[in-house]
């Protein structure tokens, strides 16, 4: 969420970042339910994705996902996508990914960086992400932030702009082009993949956390966050145009990304 207000001159806006309120987190829990405007690219064994174009011209679109897990608690999902010590665990993708601090009880920044399928460059994102449990839902929203923290230089990766809450991982918007190809893997191998890791890592998440702090769960238990606390004012909105200019929609998919793709869906 942003506001525009006047600062200094009266010609000049300025764009606050604003934590998600109760009303942003209805309107999202009714968009994840909502499949107007959203065209099915994926529906099988209990997974089913969806996609909302936003620039045919850049390749830019939304991704939604839905799975279905009778074994697996909501808590239990709720925990593995906030632990970030067991993403390091589980999450095959990461790179690097750290707090960098908390601005309220249900709302904190973070870093992660992540491989993408080859040749494409890799991604990083600083993130403001906000949670809140609503009877027998649990949400988390993410969007893109500009923080001024002293990060190591990433020459190597491309710095990235969040559009969809949540399924972020699977949303591209840097500000160049995209091949065809990673729009249509993403939605139809690249997020049913990611779904499927995330169950099995929920599975095995119980057993793993009563070895590894138990108790702690400062999503939760906000009196446990180690965090330090960061201002507001510190955070500002990530442009897309304000992202490097990267176009890779000449690169073609590389033979091993092919065979992966062909052995998982073969196994599937």
């Amino acid at each position: 969420r942003v506001r525009s207000q006047a600062s200094g001159d009266p010609q000049t806006l300025k764009e606050e970042v604003l934590i998600p309120d109760d009303r942003a987190f209805s309107r999202f829990k009714h968009e994840c339910e909502s499949e107007q405007d959203w065209s099915v690219t994926y529906n099988k064994s209990s997974i089913c994705v969806w996609i909302q174009v936003l620039e045919e011209e850049k390749s830019l679109q939304r991704i939604k996902c839905r799975m279905l897990c009778k074994d697996i608690p909501a808590e239990t999902m709720y925990d593995v996508l906030h632990d970030i010590e067991y993403r390091r665990k589980w999450d095959a993708n990461v790179i690097e990914t750290f707090d960098i601090g908390k601005l309220t009880v249900n709302a904190d920044v973070g870093y992660y960086s992540w491989k993408c399928p080859k040749p494409l460059k890799n991604r990083d994102v600083i993130t403001l992400r906000s949670w809140l449990p609503m009877g027998n839902d649990y949400i988390i929203m993410n969007y893109s932030v500009k923080h001024a923290v002293k990060l190591p230089p990433r020459l190597s990766l491309v710095s990235h702009k969040v559009f969809s809450p949540f399924c972020h991982r699977w949303s591209f918007g840097s500000s160049g082009s995209l091949p065809k190809w990673v729009v249509n893997k993403s939605s139809q191998f690249l997020a049913p993949k990611a779904m499927k890791r995330i169950s099995k890592a929920c599975l095995r998440y119980p057993e793993w956390k009563q070895k590894h702090s138990p108790g702690f769960k400062p999503w939760l238990f906000p009196e446990q966050n180690p965090l330090s606390s960061i201002p507001l004012s510190e955070l500002s909105i990530q442009h897309a145009d304000s992202l490097e200019n990267i176009d890779e929609s000449s690169l073609s998919e590389s033979k091993d990304e092919r065979a992966e793709h062909s052995d998982d869906e073969g196994n599937n």
